[in-house]
């Protein structure tokens, strides 16, 4: 008797609670289970209430009869909560992953059943398979610190920012291009207004013209906040002693690399990633082909912009600047060989090549500071 209720124990203390999450807005599912075989447990908590989850978790071991320090291993689909769930299991003891939803089998049949039920008992299967040695069976994200996490507000709100300024300045001329005005927004726009006349004498009609007005007042609040934003951006480059900021200047060096990219690829990307090949800085950019070859079927359905979209959008941007500004090195005479003299189309695709590349050589410059071949310093660095 005694030696059975040891062998339970040990056999216990050696098991695995796996903990599956599917986080809502209004409440959280979890499942749980200890093995393939076994039923799931399912249960249901408020959104956030970590009480419920840590008397869930309690129950769960009670349940299987497993020993209280029992290793418990957890897994849920990025989106909206972020990474402070990730914070706080860890800190609770519980070995959690993060995984990427876009990389989680689903059915490939055109009708598919999906609810919460069985969406826990996918990511259940599947963080047992990753467990027992299958790595490859999901993407997980690699969870940021707090302090790297909070490095990237700055640049991602200065993006809202002008794309909301853009917003604003398309709304100030449709509007009156929908009275046959045809006015640039600059400084002295409303008193331009004043003064405009439509097609017939009249002036602008006043509910349009407050419209305006106030259009015009949210730009201005648009604009404030981009330039408190850039200011506070340039002192950091200046006078702070963070590593980040340090690489941040380094990049800076390089002739076509101004504030808004250097900044955007070091906090978003190069600061706390840790690369071990050209590769995965390429796949981790969503710039990496995605061929298709079955019998006698190949060709090549293009990026699988699978990456950070932030970082792949300024890399093919600072690829056409590198072209027109750095045209002595060895990626811009590469490019204007290959695909400098043919169609449109062509050099459209093979400037995301170059930008592949070019980022690959970034990394190495960070790395190494080693210069991408035939490049120019910036002679203002």
């Amino acid at each position: 008797m005694n030696t059975t209720a040891t062998n339970q124990v040990q056999y216990s203390t050696k098991a695995l609670l796996y903990l599956a999450f599917e986080l809502g807005n209004g409440q959280w599912k979890l499942g749980f289970t200890i093995g393939l075989g076994q039923q799931p447990r399912q249960r249901a908590i408020p959104a956030g209430d970590l009480a419920r989850l840590q008397q869930e978790v309690a129950g769960a071991k009670k349940r299987f009869k497993l020993a209280e320090p029992v290793r418990v291993v957890s897994c849920y689909e990025a989106g909206r909560d972020g990474f402070w769930l990730d914070r706080y299991l860890r800190s609770e003891g519980i070995e959690n992953v993060i995984v990427d939803a876009a990389s989680i089998e689903v059915n490939r049949r055109a009708r598919r059943a999906k609810t919460d039920r069985l969406d826990l008992g996918k990511l259940l299967t599947m963080l047992i398979r990753y467990h027992s040695g299958e790595p490859k069976v999901w993407h997980v994200v690699q969870v940021p610190t707090l302090e790297q996490e909070d490095r990237r507000q700055l640049h991602r709100e200065l993006l809202r920012l002008k794309q909301a300024r853009t917003s604003h300045i398309n709304r100030l001329k449709g509007l009156l291009v929908s009275q046959g005005v045809r006015l640039a927004v600059k400084k002295e726009f409303l008193k331009q207004v004043e003064r405009v006349r439509l097609w017939d004498g009249s002036p602008v009609p006043p509910g349009l013209k407050g419209r305006l007005e106030r259009e015009y007042e949210r730009l201005q609040l648009v604009e404030r906040h981009i330039k408190a934003l850039e200011a506070e951006r340039r002192a950091a480059i200046r006078h702070s002693p963070d590593p980040a900021v340090e690489m941040v200047r380094h990049l800076l060096r390089l002739r076509a690399i101004g504030p808004n990219s250097a900044w955007l690829y070091v906090m978003e990307f190069f600061s706390w990633r840790n690369f071990r090949n050209r590769r995965e800085v390429g796949a981790l950019a969503g710039l990496t082909p995605t061929p298709y070859q079955s019998g006698a079927s190949d060709l090549e359905q293009g990026i699988d912009k699978a990456g950070n979209r932030y970082i792949r959008s300024i890399a093919i941007e600072i690829a056409w600047r590198w072209l027109h500004l750095q045209p002595e090195s060895e990626l811009s005479q590469w490019y204007q060989a290959r695909f400098g003299y043919g169609s449109k189309r062509l050099r459209k695709i093979g400037i995301v090549a170059l930008a592949r590349k070019l980022l690959i050589a970034l990394w190495r410059y960070l790395e190494t500071g080693e210069v991408p071949a035939g490049a120019v310093l910036s002679p203002s660095a």
